[in-house]
């Protein structure tokens, strides 16, 4: 046995132990743990003055607002408290770096949690923004399973823009049929579609039946001014504002199904952020939202001190069969009973993609914000249609509709559990001749499984087209979300993708985001880097459409995933393997 060497700091390597040590130690102290406790359970609210039941959290709907700082580690032990389904949250927007298993998405990085169970969701939110949380297991969004992630930058840092306070608005569309219904309704042949909400959420309150703007109902609707005494759950949302004064408005979109546009009346807003990334800022009377985004924005309180004014949220990409969405953002220099004078802003007209299409090119990174890689190595093509499935109503990707197995992939890849799901990877384009402005020639599509397994390390592009659905002059607004990853928008286009649309791809400033928007009849190209080990999903953020088939799921360097937590592979042939193990 070969006698122990003793080891001697030197002086220089003392100081740099110490210099090391000294780092780490600032670097923990910065940044904290954060913990909750959750219980999912159903409950009753009166989320637009009519009761109905609803998904919440510790008895709140919407769930509590998580608030940290860029570099806590954020610990949820989330209990639940359902009687007869399994649930799952997704923290939409956090890239869970170094914990894939914590995504929150059944099937795909975990098992849901069995009723009675708990499951302790931890991770490190790592960049300052505005994000949310919600269900991602059957339709349980709908259901009402939201609430607000808020990351603050890192402490002794400071935004690039000024803001003397700060507000938070979630908007979710409501209905009032129940969600497990609204599945039935997708699920039979012929489909039975849910249709529109029958009201828009700010922060989980709206209004049914009734107005709040009273003679200001620019509709001729003769609807009763809407009267809360006795129910408080669902009066406005009301912002106390000082007068001149910036602040910060984030707004994040869960809804299930529409996109919207907000506005304050006769205030102006400066575009600041958008899915935790900072934007080159630009000026505007009103914004579009799609389902899975978020944003922020600077406002000015330089209006008339003795008026209140509108927020309004109202439905766009849809034909509109829902009242718009209000809250006051009121003047402390007034009275907070005084309704505003002024009718709410009008949301500009559903179908007016020029309007939308403006807004959304105007979306680019702040300056000095990281840039895309020049070369892609892989690119994939993905066609969005409906279709059918044995008479039944689809939605696909390149002709397959995503039916997810019953073991995660991500436990199922890391085990070489081969038998899990189809090993045959999916499709990586479409044919050149299908015809985008027409329903499928061949509606016809099957149900699939399999993973875009990408080499780690390396640029991926994905083209996603849109295409008209099964009916004739029908082609819907699809917002795709991309779970553990953020990606550069290289651009939009109308029609089919082809060679000549490579210049007009934007590779100087395009900007991150989660989530983005693709058009009726057009494209949206996109860029990412594989640099996050996992299993990642990718899809249609409509509630509905996933529910449906609409998606795909990336796997990119599993094997560099370590240990994963045995409660996240407890089901299907994973938890069979770990029960061996155990036994053995």
């Amino acid at each position: 046995m070969a006698p122990r060497r003793k080891v001697t700091l030197t002086p220089i390597c003392l100081l740099v132990y110490l210099w090391c040590f000294g780092v780490f130690m600032t670097l923990a102290w910065g940044s904290k743990a954060r913990h909750f406790k959750w219980e999912v359970d159903y409950m009753y609210a009166a989320p637009d003055c009519l009761e109905n039941v609803v998904m919440g959290i510790n008895g709140q709907f919407p769930g509590p607002t998580i608030k940290a700082r860029a570099g806590d580690t954020v610990v949820v032990h989330l209990t639940n408290k359902l009687h007869t389904e399994g649930v799952v949250i997704h923290w939409h927007g956090i890239r869970q770096l170094g914990t894939p298993w914590a995504d929150g998405t059944a099937s795909i990085s975990q098992c849901a949690i069995n009723p009675g169970e708990t499951f302790v969701y931890r991770f490190k939110v790592d960049k300052a923004g505005t994000y949310f949380y919600h269900g991602h297991y059957g339709m349980q969004r709908s259901a009402g399973l939201y609430g607000l992630l808020i990351v603050d930058i890192e402490e002794g840092k400071k935004e690039s823009f000024h803001y003397d306070g700060e507000f938070n608005l979630l908007l979710s569309d409501w209905w009032h049929k129940g969600a497990h219904e609204q599945e039935v309704d997708l699920s039979t042949n012929p489909m039975r579609w849910i249709g529109e909400p029958q009201s828009l959420l700010i922060n989980g309150r709206g209004q049914y039946n009734c107005t709040l703007a009273g003679a200001h109902n620019s509709n001729g609707s003769s609807l009763p001014v809407c009267k809360f005494r006795g129910n408080e759950q669902c009066a406005p949302n009301i912002l106390h504002v000082e007068p001149n004064k910036t602040y910060r408005l984030r707004v994040a979109s869960a809804t299930a199904l529409a996109s919207l546009n907000l506005a304050i009346g006769n205030h102006k807003m400066v575009m600041v952020e958008a899915d935790g990334n900072y934007l080159q800022p630009f000026s505007v009377n009103d914004f579009d939202i799609y389902s899975g985004e978020t944003y922020s924005v600077i406002f000015r309180t330089d209006q008339n001190l003795s008026n209140n004014y509108w927020i309004s949220v109202g439905v766009r990409g849809r034909e509109p069969k829902t009242p718009q969405g209000l809250a006051i953002l009121h003047y402390k220099s007034t009275t907070t009973s005084k309704l505003p004078n002024l009718p709410p802003p009008k949301t500009p007209q559903w179908n007016d993609y020029t309007r939308s299409k403006s807004f959304t090119n105007k979306i680019l990174a702040f300056s000095g914000s990281p840039r895309p890689p020049t070369n892609y190595s892989r690119r994939i093509f993905l066609l969005n249609t409906q279709n059918r499935i044995n008479g039944y109503t689809k939605w696909a990707i390149n002709n397959v509709s995503l039916n997810l197995p019953s073991t995660p992939y991500l436990g199922s890849i890391k085990h070489g559990l081969t038998s899990a799901f189809d090993q045959k990877s999916p499709p990586e384009t479409f044919v050149n001749t299908y015809d985008i402005t027409m329903p499928p020639s061949n509606p016809n599509a099957t149900y699939g499984n399999g993973v875009y397994k990408l080499e780690f390390g390396k640029t991926i592009d994905v083209i996603l087209q849109n295409a008209n659905a099964l009916n004739a002059n029908v082609s819907e607004i699809h917002p795709w979300h991309l779970h553990g990853h953020d990606f550069w928008v290289l651009g939009y286009g109308e029609g089919k993708f082809s060679k000549k649309d490579e210049k007009k791809l934007n590779l100087q400033n395009p900007p991150l985001r989660n989530t983005v928007v693709i058009f009726p009849y057009g494209w949206t190209a996109l860029r990412f880097v594989t640099d996050n080990p996992g299993v990642w999903a990718f899809h249609c953020h409509i509630e509905p459409h996933l529910h449906m088939g609409m998606g795909v799921v990336f796997a990119s360097g599993v094997h560099l995933v370590g240990k994963i937590p045995d409660e996240a592979l407890s089901c299907g042939l994973t938890g069979k393997l770990l029960r061996s193990n155990n036994h053995n």
